[in-house]
Formats: C-alpha cells, structure tokens, sequence
C-alpha cells in the first residue's frame, strides 16, 4: 500500500457529478486532527489540435466554520438566477436551434443582425 502524500489527507466520502467537458467532484476529507473538510474540484478537460488532452483543474477547501455562509451565498444566488431566468437553459452551446438578439453593427441608424450574411452565388467561379 502506497503512503499518502502530506498534502493529500484521508478521503472519507467522494461524489463525481459530470457535466459535459466539465467534472466535479465533492470529497470529504479528514485534517491530520481528524476533523472533517469538503474539497470540491472541477476538472474541464482541454483537447490540442495533434489530439492530445489535457485537464485544468479548481479546487476549493470549505471548512466547517463557513458552511452556513456558504450554503446561504449559493442558495441566494441559485435563486436569483432562477427567479431572474427561469430553470430552462438558455445557451448557445446548449441548444442547437439557439437565435442570438444581439445587434452587430449599426449602418445609418439602422441595426444589423449578427446572424444576417450574404448569399453567394459560386456559379461564376
């Protein structure tokens, strides 16, 4: 059995919560005082051009003593965004049939969709 590296303390409990290239990870974790901590890790894979990949990970340490502010600050803000947009997800890179209200440009006063473009016609050529 391998020894545990100091800086890598006991894992008590773990969840993995997938979510598109992204994973995160809950796992509680015992200080050398026996004590009890979550770490909670996103790991977002990146992948190069030879196909080649690699992970960045995030890891946030939340201890006993602010898990009530924690747990207040998430809640409230999870709320908001529900009360202010609704559950559905509203994205680009989620929904394939996505229109974007953005404006472009303005020529003469006059707005420009970011989705217009021009027909091409390749018979010349």
């Amino acid at each position: 059995m391998e020894a545990k590296n100091s800086n890598d303390q006991e894992e008590i409990h773990s969840k993995v919560m997938r979510a598109g290239r992204r994973t995160y990870f809950f796992d509680v974790r015992s200080t050398k005082a026996g004590d009890y901590y979550l770490t909670i890790t996103e790991s977002k894979k990146f992948t190069h051009d030879d196909g080649s990949f690699h992970y960045k990970k995030h890891k946030i340490y939340l201890y006993k003593e602010d898990f009530d502010g924690f747990r207040e600050n998430i809640e409230e803000m999870m709320d908001f965004i529900i009360d202010e947009k609704g559950s559905e997800v509203i994205s680009e890179r989620h929904q394939k049939d996505f229109k974007k209200e953005e404006v472009e440009s303005s020529v003469n006063g006059e707005a420009k969709s970011t989705d217009s473009f021009t027909d091409v016609s390749f018979d010349d050529i």
